[in-house]
Formats: C-alpha cells, structure tokens, sequence
C-alpha cells in the first residue's frame, strides 16, 4: 500500500497520516445523499466486508467524550467500552456535539486528524485483518489501512467493544 500525498481527497485525515509516515490508501466512492446507513452504503460501494470497515463513534464515559471504533455490520457495546476506559458510565454523544468537538460531519467522523486528540478504543476484531477501512473525513472518502497503524495514529486501545447488530 502506498503513502498517498495530499492533494485530491485530501482532508485532515489524510494529512495526519501523511505527516505520520503512515502508509495508506484513499477509497473513495460516489455517496449517495439520501442514504443514511453510511458505513453500509461504504461496504457495498467498495465492495469490502463489513466486519472490515469501521465506523468511528462519539461517546462520553463518565462525562468525557471518547471515540469508539467498531464494524459498521456491528454495534457499539457502551458498558464494554466503558469499562475498557476504567469509566463506570458511557451514553452517546448528541450528534451535534459530534460534528462540533470533530470538525466532521456525521457520516464522515473520522478518527483521524481531530481538533482536539480524544481517548480511543478500537474494537479488538479489527486484529483479524490484514487491512480495515475507516472514515477519511467525509462522506464517500474512506481510508484503508493497517489495523497497527489506525491504533499508532489514533493512540487506541485495543479491546472488544462491538457487538452483533
């Protein structure tokens, strides 16, 4: 996989890992505005399985707001999380407070290249890959990469926090 440069696509994400050394690939696709299932429509779009794209997920636990990565096929199990992140409590966060705290919009939060560097915990299945796919900052963008280098970026913990949807 080659380090893409910044140029087209490129977004916050994409820089962070550029300026990481992070190798990547950009995988973009035509999103389709009424849709509202984004990480299904980006499975299918890119013909990827969905245990292997990732949505990124705005919490708070025990009133700090954290991400949670998981599969878009799955679920984000709240007490798991909370408990990997030693919190007792973990609600989601209002999705307006999402797009605000990230820069990005529902549907394109990106666990990369944040305003401000939020706790993070990918779902442990995520190990099982050669490669996963996550969020590269907007709707129809996604980034491929190494599960090491999504947790090296991101500073995640690795810990079983997805559930069956």
């Amino acid at each position: 996989m080659a380090k893409k440069k910044q140029g087209e696509g490129s977004t916050p994400a994409t820089a962070a890992l550029t300026k990481a050394g992070i190798p990547f690939e950009i995988r973009a696709y035509a999103h389709d505005p009424h849709e509202t299932d984004f990480g299904g429509e980006a499975a299918a779009a890119l013909g990827v399985e969905p245990e292997r794209v990732f949505k990124t997920l705005l919490a708070e636990v025990d009133g700090e707001l954290v991400f949670g990565i998981v599969p878009v096929a799955g679920r984000l199990d709240l007490k798991a999380l909370a408990a990997a992140l030693g919190g007792k409590r973990a609600v989601m966060a209002d999705p307006a407070v999402a797009e605000r705290k990230t820069g990005y919009v529902v549907g394109g939060i990106s666990p990369l290249g944040q305003r401000a560097r939020l706790r993070t915990v990918l779902d442990s299945s995520a190990e099982g890959f050669t490669t996963v796919l996550v969020s590269g900052g907007r709707r129809g963008l996604d980034i491929e990469l190494a599960p090491a280098d999504l947790v090296r970026a991101t500073g995640a913990l690795l810990a079983p926090i997805g559930r069956a949807g």
